[in-house]
């Protein structure tokens, strides 16, 4: 439990960021009751709080550290280009080593342009869907999470109030003041639901530039999609001249082609970011040659005009190149085998003290659920009141066992991590969920 020493740090520097920032944050994820603690150092797979505490981190700074907390080969090799100089008005060669590695994993991947976020990621994504098929509307799962643009964060936070009928889900703004005009061009799907998927897409195949999928999307339970699914949106698109755009920001670390490898699919265009940066900002864009023209300045009509002062800078792309390097085959292999270690453990923890949940995941990732049998839609994964509490507290709980999780009670396993770890992490899920049944 935290110390009043503790308590007191902590609260008396989020007292000094009310003043200057908003809400005393800049992403509200930091965020817990009564206040944030901040982070002094980490190494490996733990993190040091400034009060001195340690916690092993199951979230990787939201799934982006693939090798932990300074790594020391990412480290030596951005140290090197930081005596060589940030950024430049020039491109550089290690841009081109990266680009040549990232295409080498992935056969669909023909072109590819770094930027500087998952979220840049996806809107240049979209807008070259747009530019290339010429149409306005874009189809997404609804509760997906697509990042911050405007079209990409439509239905992200539905509610049972605003969501509509299953048969037609609505396109519900997240942020107050969204454009009417946004939610008129998003049309929203229900995951792993082919039937209704199509029915709703073919009301409106002439205006669609692409149905933009994430295959494992976090805040709709984390369940990789069914392969009917898949397979149905795939061959819906190409029949309907529409492009299959991929979202793998987060789920490019579960296999190393991506998550699309284990579909037999190949996408028009992929977005990655989080993990491929090695831990510093990035972005990237890949897929079809004459998808990713509409980018290219010296075709004969440029239909997609696109630059930013920091994509493909050399401290991000240098430690992106580090760690993907590292991460190759055997080690996607190692850590998938940690966290299907994990999912088991978990698994006979919940039959062991008969607390209603299950878990979800896939590769290096799986999240808790306070549910009895894994959600298949966003539907399903939304969190009841008494559900939320019961997640809060165990949360709480592996927060004091010395375990830091992504909020939903999910876990991200970095290449820092061994048995030792992960048996942890289930005997402290454990202790918690003996803890809700006595709560009853």
């Amino acid at each position: 439990m935290n110390t009043q020493s503790e308590v007191s740090k902590s609260a008396a520097l989020y007292e000094r960021a009310l003043k200057v920032l908003a809400g005393g944050v800049s992403r509200n994820t930091v965020l817990r009751d009564p206040h944030p603690l901040y982070a002094d150092f980490g190494a490996g797979c733990r993190l040091t709080d400034i009060e001195g505490v340690t916690r092993i981190d199951f979230a990787n700074n939201m799934a982006s550290l693939i090798h932990g907390h300074a790594d020391p080969d990412v480290v030596a090799a951005v140290t090197e280009q930081l005596g060589k100089g940030s950024a430049f008005t020039m491109a550089t060669e290690v841009e081109v080593d990266y680009a040549e590695l990232l295409c080498d994993r992935n056969p669909g991947f023909e072109k590819i342009r770094f930027v500087n976020s998952g979220t840049e990621a996806l809107m240049v994504m979209l807008k070259a869907s747009r530019a290339f098929t010429g149409r306005a509307k874009i189809a997404k799962v609804e509760g997906a999470y697509h990042g911050g643009y405007d079209y990409a964060e439509v239905s992200q936070a539905p509610n049972p109030e605003t969501w509509g009928e299953i048969d037609h889900p609505k396109s519900v703004p997240l942020a107050h003041g969204t454009p009417a005009s946004a939610l008129n061009d998003v049309v929203i799907i229900p995951f792993n639901d082919p039937e209704r998927a199509i029915t709703i897409l073919d009301e409106h195949a002439d205006e669609l530039a692409c149905v933009l999928l994430d295959l494992m999307p976090h805040r709709v339970g984390l369940r990789p999609a069914d392969q009917e699914f898949v397979t149905a949106i795939r061959d819906w698109t190409t029949r309907n001249g529409a492009l299959l755009v991929l979202d793998e920001v987060i789920t490019f670390r579960t296999e190393h082609a991506g998550l699309q490898s284990r579909y037999g699919i190949t996408a028009d265009l992929t977005a990655m970011g989080k993990m491929i940066g090695g831990g510093f900002p990035i972005g990237a864009v890949a897929g079809r040659s004459d998808v990713m023209e509409v980018l290219n300045p010296r075709s004969k009509k440029l239909l997609f005009p696109h630059s930013g002062t920091f994509s493909a800078n050399p401290i991000s792309i240098t430690a992106g190149l580090v760690a993907m390097k590292k991460f190759d085959e055997p080690a996607v292999d190692r850590l998938n085998a940690l966290a299907k270690r994990a999912m088991d453990g978990i698994e006979e923890a919940i039959r062991e003290t008969g607390v209603t949940a299950c878990v979800t995941g896939g590769g290096a990732m799986f999240r808790v659920h306070m549910k009895a049998s894994p959600p298949r839609n966003f539907r399903e994964a939304y969190l009841t009141p008494e559900e939320n509490k019961k997640l809060l507290v165990l949360l709480d709980h592996l927060f004091d066992e010395g375990m830091v999780m992504i909020n939903t009670c999910t876990a991200t396993l970095s290449t820092a991590m061994t048995e030792v770890e992960v048996d942890a992490l289930v005997a402290a899920l454990k202790s918690g969920f003996e803890k809700l049944v006595a709560m009853g």
